[in-house]
């Protein structure tokens, strides 16, 4: 058998994580350490678009409003509100005896703070968008916040309970500033925060003065960045971690074996897409994205890279999310491919990058199967896995559409707040554009901003099912992206961990960690 660098990366570290096994170390009976996929890019929960990244920014902050394990609202700094007649203006009921790590009080002016702060244009935050129709933002009391809109927005709590629109401290944002904030977290949560070394954990410990009498249950929450699937496997079966998501999926069958290990497997609305640059050629050219489509076996994908734990995309907003339109694949068709190539003027293929949004394990074998199946129609692909310090660079945040980089983008998506406009506008929307939001192919249809937009303000449920089945169908002709496959969240924990797991979104949830 060929030995390559990464099955010695993976026998190294298998050969650490035993002697470690050997020499009778144990986790801390206080401190519970979860092993994820790939490091934050920052601690800032308003500047960031990714979903792991508010996992664990979760652990030092809270927001008025938070989603359960099924992705339902429930209160949490805001304890009730009221929305007027015309749905413009809302009003809370905010929580009372609430502090900070740093021992200032939580109040109606600390959360408006916050609003102002993602609503100023000179912080350039990725999270603006999500509240660019907020109007005005009044602390009417300490305890009474105000928020009125420009517009009527149906998903505007879901919104607030999204992760990223969390309060952080007024004081800290003063004492460390807007962009340093990002490396100095200071929140509500129920742990403050010790310290993140890069690429290796980050830290945080109980915090005695949180609002939620009894919580939390551990003194210490380590999270480690680990890219390579089969060591956080095995991790697991040592002993020195006690959560791993994700599960390198050939090692499923090995795990539930385990007395030590619980796997969890549960459906889920994570899309994987291939996002073409619509600026540059020849993806301008709507019959190579379809040739493109075409060339890729979604069947052969979900088992080759998925072990069989996903399924071919069944439309442009998966199944789960309120409003999706079920829609067939695009077939896989090699000889298809070569016609539509042949028609867009590249009988012989042509020359292009592939980039992975992740370097875990997982993504690199996505990355391989697609260069694989495109040089069967003559497309000739160099393909990197992006560092999350790069990828923020080179895609998250480049400043001008017109000279981005990325031509082919391997990357995914969830609804994170359960409903079709966060499925639909931050990818397809022209005010959407990276790098304000995560609309990476520079897709701009007139028909499609303008479904989505009076879909946000209607009140008549069906009409806003008629208005995203326009936009699901105007996709299906565009093909901005290609929709690959709809993914099953697995994870596991050792059988002492309690009170972590995965939710449909792929956020993780560990609002009540406990260890037996």
């Amino acid at each position: 058998m060929k030995t390559t660098a990464s099955t010695r990366r993976t026998a190294q570290a298998l050969m650490a994580l035993a002697a470690f096994a050997a020499s009778g170390s144990v986790l801390a009976a206080g401190n519970a350490v979860l092993a994820i996929y790939q490091q934050p890019e920052t601690l800032d929960p308003y500047n960031t678009n990714t979903t792991i990244t508010t996992a664990v920014t979760k652990t030092f902050y809270e927001g008025l409003f938070a989603f359960d394990k099924d992705l339902k609202i429930k209160n949490v700094l805001a304890e009730s509100y009221d929305v007027s007649g015309d749905g413009l203006v809302y009003t809370f009921k905010l929580r009372q005896g609430v502090k900070f790590h740093d021992g200032t009080d939580f109040n109606a002016a600390a959360a408006k703070a916050n609003l102002d702060r993602v609503m100023d244009p000179a912080n350039r935050l990725l999270r603006a968008n999500q509240f660019n129709r907020v109007a005005k933002v009044e602390a009417v009391n300490p305890q009474t916040l105000r928020i009125t809109l420009k517009e009527p927005f149906g998903p505007f709590i879901n919104a607030l309970a999204h992760a990223s629109a969390a309060i952080i401290s007024p004081a800290a944002l003063q004492k460390w500033g807007s962009k340093d904030i990002a490396f100095h977290p200071v929140g509500t949560g129920p742990f403050e925060f010790v310290e993140w070394k890069q690429t290796e954990a980050i830290v945080g410990k109980k915090f005695a003065g949180y609002w939620k009498q009894g919580y939390p249950k551990v003194d210490q929450v380590t999270w480690k960045p680990v890219t390579e699937n089969n060591t956080r496997a095995a991790m697991l079966q040592t002993g020195e971690a006690d959560f791993a998501f994700t599960l390198p999926y050939e090692q499923i069958a090995t795990l539930k074996k385990s007395d030590k290990v619980e796997v969890v497997s549960r459906p889920s609305i994570i899309q994987r897409f291939l996002t073409f640059n619509l600026l540059q050629k020849p993806f301008d050219n709507v019959k190579v994205r379809e040739a493109i489509g075409y060339a890729i076996n979604k069947d052969a994908l979900a088992k080759v890279a998925f072990s069989g734990h996903a399924f071919p995309a069944q439309g442009f907003v998966p199944q789960g999310v309120e409003y999706a339109l079920k829609m067939p694949p695009v077939p896989y068709n090699v000889a298809k491919a070569k016609e539509l190539l042949k028609e867009a003027g590249f009988p012989n293929g042509f020359e292009t990058t592939l980039w992975s949004g992740y370097n875990n394990t997982t993504s690199q074998k996505v990355i391989q199967f697609i260069q694989q199946q495109l040089q069967q129609v003559g497309i000739k692909v160099s393909v990197e896995a992006l560092e999350p310090g790069k990828r923020v660079e080179l895609v998250d945040s480049w400043p001008d559409p017109k000279t981005a980089k990325a031509r082919l983008y391997y990357i995914g998506w969830s609804s994170s707040t359960g409903e079709a406009d966060w499925a639909l506008r931050p990818l397809f929307a022209t005010e959407s554009w990276s790098p304000k939001l995560a609309n990476y192919a520079f897709y701009s249809n007139p028909v499609v901003d303008d479904a989505i937009a009076k879909a946000l303000i209607t009140t008549d449920s069906g009409e806003r099912a008629a208005l995203y089945k326009t936009v699901q169908e105007q996709l299906g002709k565009d093909l901005p992206r290609i929709p690959l496959v709809t993914e099953d969240v697995l994870y596991a924990h050792s059988k002492r961990l309690s009170g972590v797991y995965v939710m449909p979104d792929g956020n993780i949830n560990s609002d009540e960690i406990a260890i037996k």
